[in-house]
């Protein structure tokens, strides 16, 4: 088989025969990855807004929820929290910490004295950021003045994000999207 052939002018040609298919190989290579990265990059946005609304949520039912005999509002909440229907999975791949504030003099941002931590227990192991302690105090950066006897609920979850696609795994890896996905709101 000849790789050049010469043309009517009698100049010799070079036989392209295989160039197509291995531009073609290439560029589905490529669109492949590039299509894997935006699907996982997409579900990790969807699960952020999916966190973001569970931890506005949590806060709310926390400071407008009633208690139980055995467990009261932030109890409540956490488990108002595991138990609806996220898609997420939380009791496992998650972890939710309500944490409620108290202030003596009010100042914004705090310091804030912590009333009472309630954490998952099941999920992933995580700590508070704002409490790690779970007691003492805690100064929260934009948070507001509380009044006397008020109280403020700050709700974290802390959820562990798993690709769908290898390549999307392998992609998460390269541009630094973390496998533990964070959100906090306060009420």
């Amino acid at each position: 088989m000849s790789l050049f052939y010469p043309s009517a002018r009698g100049k010799l040609i070079a036989n392209e025969s295989g160039q197509a298919t291995v531009e073609l190989a290439l560029a589905v290579t490529l669109l492949l990855i590039v299509v894997c990265s935006v699907i996982d990059f997409a579900r990790a946005l969807n699960d952020m807004q999916i966190i973001s609304e569970l931890t506005r949520q949590g806060s709310n039912i926390a400071l407008v929820g009633t208690g139980t005999t055995s467990c009261d509002t932030s109890c409540t909440a956490v488990a108002a929290l595991l138990a609806g229907d996220s898609g997420l999975g939380l009791a496992s791949n998650g972890r939710v910490i309500i944490t409620s504030f108290t202030q003596a003099s009010p100042a914004a941002g705090g310091p804030y004295t912590v009333a009472e931590q309630v954490k998952s227990s099941s999920g992933i192991s995580a700590t508070s950021k704002v409490a790690p302690a779970g007691s003492g105090t805690a100064n929260i950066a934009g948070a507001p003045a509380l009044q006397t006897n008020q109280t403020m609920y700050v709700t974290e979850i802390f959820y562990t994000f798993t690709a769908a696609t290898p390549v999307g795994a392998l992609t998460n890896n390269a541009v630094g999207m973390p496998s533990t996905l964070y959100n906090i709101a306060y009420f």
